[in-house]
């Protein structure tokens, strides 16, 4: 079973249709509710897209809190965007416009509090390119869709977004920003040794009746 949690209502509802459209519901559920108060023990933690929005402030706390609820057996992981060049301050006009409160982490920042903690750290992968490819075809879809964009709010809106999508696929092409996914566990036996079960569960679902035979 699978547990959500999420501070946006917007985000609350859309997972629980989703769910519902699958007939999943009773297997995956969905709260409004802060990290912080979140109880229990979970094999698999998963954080995507959220830490950028914890708070320097707040690093030690988070990990801390993975740690009380993570199982002795567990593994979680950390998909955040961060900064490859060391600690430092947001890009001003984002901060304003874009990601109010908002801090990029620095991955020395991500392991110092999460070793602190107490966490091991199992693998470390940093996406370098993959999300300026991602941001430019948000891009696209937007330029594709502007029109209907503009009908909805305004011109100053979409030229807002613009800026926003181009300098930040520069910044993940030229920059200083990258995805940092980050393996964490309390104990060191509890992944496997190599990525090989990556590669296999990639060749499994792409081509499940081999697998099968072989």
């Amino acid at each position: 079973d699978v547990t959500g949690i999420t501070l946006s209502t917007e985000q609350l509802n859309e997972s629980r249709a989703r769910a519902a459209k699958k007939g999943l519901s009773s297997r995956a559920r969905f709260d409004l509710r802060d990290y912080r108060d979140v109880e229990g023990i979970f094999d698999r933690i998963v954080s995507v897209g959220m830490f950028e929005h914890v708070g320097a402030a707040q690093y030690q706390i988070f990990f801390e809190t993975l740690y009380r609820l993570l199982a002795k057996d567990g593994v979680a992981l950390l998909h955040s965007i961060g900064n490859m060049h060391g600690p430092g301050r947001n890009n001003p006009w984002i901060e304003k416009y874009i990601f109010p409160g908002g801090m990029v982490p620095a991955l020395s920042q991500i392991t110092e509090a999460a070793q602190d903690a107490g966490l091991i750290i199992t693998d470390v992968e940093i996406l370098r390119l993959h999300y300026a490819e991602t941001l430019k075809a948000w891009s696209e879809r937007f330029h594709a869709h502007r029109d209907e964009v503009r009908a909805l709010y305004d011109e100053r809106f979409c030229r807002m977004w613009e800026f926003y999508l181009a300098g930040a696929e520069a910044a993940f092409r030229e920059g200083d920003l990258a995805v940092f996914q980050v393996q964490l566990a309390k104990d060191r036996h509890a992944v496997p040794l190599t990525r090989d079960y990556i590669t296999d569960f990639d060749r499994s679902e792409a081509h499940p009746h081999r697998i099968a035979a072989e």
